[in-house]
């Protein structure tokens, strides 16, 4: 597929030549379209999507490029977080756990270890913010958050998944790729509680995104990705679930799913055909019986024959 289309309305990049075009990276392109800092279109070609020529031209000509756009998809694990916040790497742990910093994205190390990346321009937003003074900077954090981390509160997954579907949601262009992306934070086992049709629900799955990053299918990190993506939170699922069913309920009302459809043998109804006898079915020929006289004689030959 070639890298530039042209139409006679629009000339548009795959998402590699656009990233080119802008200076980023890939991973960073596809950061910046989710955070909505760069506008795509769906390509009518062979699926995916790709990037107006106008939208470059509008990205380039923003104030501050090309570092500003770096600076706004720049993304930190925790040990630089740390640095940019101004906090030991625990504490900053810690803020992330009780969700007060969330996560953008998050990799599988070599060692099958979830590393949470986070957006450089939010951390350094929530350093400069005074009420969040007591947070970094006092010498024991405040009873109400020790508590909860004392609990073992790790709302890390679940402030990610709210985020990934916000960006989901934003790239949807119909109401089955909506009800797509809610579903994909559910289990396999309540979707199907929820949409019990399966012509339905096997039309849903074809719009349903799987986790960002995986392994094979069955592999360690694959489940892995899965549970990060899976929702675990009783309220989250309630939350996920009346989210499906009310896009479910559009969805069905503006396209309702495909079905398949029963073909019938056509039956004649032309006047030359009206009255004639029924076609014999095959595998049963039809036995020529003969004369009612001459069968009366045989049988009544053959009972003389058998008294004699």
């Amino acid at each position: 597929m070639p890298d530039t289309i042209t139409t006679p309305h629009r000339l548009s990049f795959t998402p590699s030549r656009a990233a080119r075009e802008l200076g980023l990276k890939r991973g960073e392109l596809d950061l910046a379209v989710q955070l909505g800092l760069i506008r795509t279109v769906p390509d009518e070609g062979g699926g995916g999507r790709r990037v107006p020529r106008a939208e470059i031209e509008r990205v380039r000509a923003g104030e501050g490029y090309p570092e500003s756009l770096q600076h706004r998809v720049r993304v930190v694990g925790t040990t630089e977080g740390a640095d940019v916040m101004g906090v030991p790497s625990g504490r900053f742990t810690r803020l992330a756990r009780l969700g007060l910093v969330v996560p953008v994205q998050w990799y599988l190390n070599r060692y099958r270890a979830v590393v949470w990346l986070y957006l450089a321009e939010e951390l350094k937003q929530f350093a400069v913010d005074d009420k969040n003074t007591p947070l970094l900077h006092a010498r024991r954090m405040p009873e109400g958050p020790r508590g909860l981390l004392g609990a073992g509160v790790d709302l890390r997954p679940r402030n990610w998944r709210g985020r990934h579907r916000g960006f989901l949601l934003r790239l949807a262009e119909d109401p089955w790729e909506s009800a797509g992306a809610v579903a994909a934070f559910l289990d396999p086992v309540q979707v199907a509680e929820i949409v019990p049709d399966p012509y339905e629900r096997a039309h849903l799955n074809r719009f349903r995104p799987g986790p960002p990053a995986s392994g094979a299918p069955g592999s360690p990190a694959s489940l892995i990705a899965e549970r990060i993506m899976t929702a675990d939170d009783p309220d989250e699922i309630s939350l996920l679930r009346a989210d499906l069913a009310s896009v479910l309920a559009e969805a069905r009302e503006r396209r309702p799913a495909p079905r398949p459809t029963v073909k019938r043998a056509p039956v004649s109804t032309h006047p030359a055909h009206v009255g004639l006898p029924r076609p014999q079915q095959p595998g049963r020929p039809e036995v020529p019986q003969p004369p009612r006289g001459l069968l009366s004689r045989f049988r009544r030959g053959g009972r003389r024959a058998t008294t004699t």
